[in-house]
């Protein structure tokens, strides 16, 4: 498993540098990866596929997006929903840009899910459909620091708010006209993601609080990093 990336060093040399994010390892897929399916998903009886460089485009959409909705780096975003690609897409778009994805069990009643998202201060929720939304909403009194709302299934979400509410795809709509208007963002974006440390903060995860309150793990880049090093070494 190669843990580096090729970079051009000060004499115009090739060397390698460590990878140190999770979002270096997308990068590098979708460039030594062109032509591997990274993702797929069935749905309505059909299977669709990703390859990595397809998948960098729709996560680099969409965390542009965000960012023009105001995500700065240390924003908590809870991620509430299935299984499904574009919730995971979430995850890499946030981390892209220093933000903390939480992820939330999607059949948590609403007052279980207030604790936590009070309790980590989210000041994003990105839902899977309007069963989430409404969850969201009915605590958005409680929750002070919740600007705004992004949901993946438009069904049903027609009459909602649209001064805090945006769907997916209006997000990334969002980020790939941002790119488009200044092409210069692309490797921006890419150079803030080479400035986040092993160290930093790159998921929060919520135990399930059978004997108490959820309480919230926090994991680092380089935690994520070894446990799947070690878990594909042992499984080969």
């Amino acid at each position: 498993m190669n843990h580096s990336i090729p970079s051009v060093d000060s004499t115009g040399g090739i060397t390698e540098r460590p990878l140190q994010n999770m979002p270096q390892y997308l990068l590098r897929n979708a460039e030594s990866l062109p032509d591997s399916v990274a993702m797929r998903h069935k749905e309505f009886g059909i299977w669709r596929e990703w390859t990595w460089p397809e998948m960098l485009a729709e996560i680099q959409h969409l965390s542009l997006g965000l960012k023009s909705l105001g995500l700065n780096p240390g924003d908590k975003v809870a991620i509430v929903g299935n299984n499904r690609p574009r919730l995971y897409w979430t995850f890499s778009a946030v981390q892209a840009l220093g933000g903390v994805p939480v992820p939330v069990y999607s059949d948590s009643v609403a007052e279980e899910m207030g604790y936590v998202l009070e309790h980590a201060k989210v000041r994003f929720a990105v839902c899977q459909d309007q069963e989430q939304v409404d969850k969201v909403l009915s605590l958005k009194d409680q929750l002070s620091e919740l600007k705004t709302i992004v949901y993946d299934e438009d069904r049903g979400m027609r009459e909602y708010d649209n001064e805090s509410i945006y769907s997916f795809v209006d997000v990334q709509s969002r980020g790939q006209q941002s790119l488009e208007s200044d092409p210069a963002k692309a490797s921006q974006w890419r150079e803030d993601i080479e400035q986040i440390k092993t160290d930093s903060l790159c998921v929060m995860l919520y135990t399930s609080g059978t004997t108490g309150r959820p309480k919230g793990v926090m994991l680092s880049h380089s935690n994520l990093i070894l446990t799947c090093a070690n878990a594909n070494q042992f499984d080969q």
